[in-house]
């Protein structure tokens, strides 16, 4: 194991703009570089210039490998994965990480396949344990607690975590060392393709920059209840989320979910109504600043999370709610 050292993050971009995610796990690598006194360093694919991958070094890469071609510009599962399982081979490092966006799923457990390591699927924390091994923390049982991986005879360690779930921070840092390493692939590398990439147009606040979410979850009840939920949103300038149950009844999109296998945020205010709180969703909101809680079961696991809890039914408690957040406006 002598032989492996350094924290990696395998940068994402799509259209030539890097993804935030990316630039999360760097930040948290540096941290976990800088305990065990070693090196952080970012892959990044694309066409991109050296320049534009040096904007990494802000944010915690000590070093960056650059693939950079024209025909890399889109993502091609056979090609990205053949140059990062080639480039990890060479350069063993300790521990690769990878953003669980659709793109990450679909690229990690090929490459942790083709290194014959293991690999922790949306992970809500990475720490090192006493003995210097990465723990990866996922929720386990059933949400009802915290799951600790290790991969103690598999090098690299290999994770990937949630967009949101660390701070995208900037250290002050812009220079290091960029390897622009030579792109070797055939034509059977670029296959499947990419026909077309469509981005969806957000008409409302999108969660993860909204300063108040509103919640719901299967205590709702119904789609006709689930309106307060959006009347309230608007009047406090915020955003809907919803839980998985929420989302398979069918009262809201999937893209608001919110949780272990959805979005993660940090709104000023949190209010969830109708949610029992198991810790699938509470990973996605417990950096919140202040989380509100409505819930007719007053042993419901939320109320042991929120700054403010209501026992009561959300039918009955949002229409007062409402009521006085429009008179307190009109005043």
């Amino acid at each position: 194991m002598s032989d492996y050292s350094g924290f990696w993050v395998f940068v994402e971009q799509i259209d030539g703009k890097i993804s935030d995610v990316g630039l999360e796990l760097l930040s948290k690598a540096k941290h976990l570089a800088e305990e065990k006194n070693t090196y952080t360093a970012g892959i990044l694919i694309g066409d991109f210039s050296e320049d534009e991958a040096g904007k990494l070094f802000l944010h915690g890469a000590d070093k960056v490998f650059l693939f950079s071609h024209e025909k890399l510009k889109n993502y091609y599962s056979l090609a990205y994965s053949k140059l990062i399982t080639s480039l990890v081979k060479r350069e063993k490092p300790e521990a690769l990480f990878m953003g669980a966006t659709p793109l990450g799923a679909d690229l990690a457990p090929r490459v942790a396949a083709q290194l014959e390591t293991g690999l922790s699927a949306h992970c809500v924390d990475l720490r090192l344990g006493e003995d210097g091994i990465l723990e990866q923390i996922v929720p386990g049982f059933g949400g009802t607690m915290m799951a600790i991986i290790v991969c103690p005879e598999k090098r690299p360690q290999m994770a990937t975590v949630m967009p949101g779930v660390f701070k995208k921070e900037e250290f002050g840092k812009n220079k290091g060392e960029v390897v622009k390493e030579v792109v070797n692939l055939s034509d059977e590398d670029f296959v499947p393709r990419i026909v077309e990439h469509r981005v969806k147009e957000m008409k409302t606040v999108p969660l993860e920059g909204a300063n108040v979410v509103v919640c719901g979850g299967y205590g709702m009840g119904s789609k006709e209840n689930w309106q307060m939920l959006e009347e309230l949103a608007r009047i406090l300038g915020g955003a809907v989320g919803a839980t998985r149950p929420a989302v398979d009844e069918g009262w809201a999109p999937e893209d608001v979910m919110i949780g272990q296998s959805g979005k993660i945020v940090r709104p000023k205010l949190y209010i969830g109504a109708g949610i029992s709180g198991v810790m699938h969703h509470v990973v996605g909101i417990q950096d919140s600043d202040i989380i509100v809680v409505i819930n007719k079961d007053p042993n419901a696991p939320f109320f042991e999370v929120c700054d403010f809890g209501i026992v009561g039914d959300v039918t009955k408690v949002l229409p007062v709610l409402i009521e006085k957040l429009k008179e307190r406006l009109t005043q």
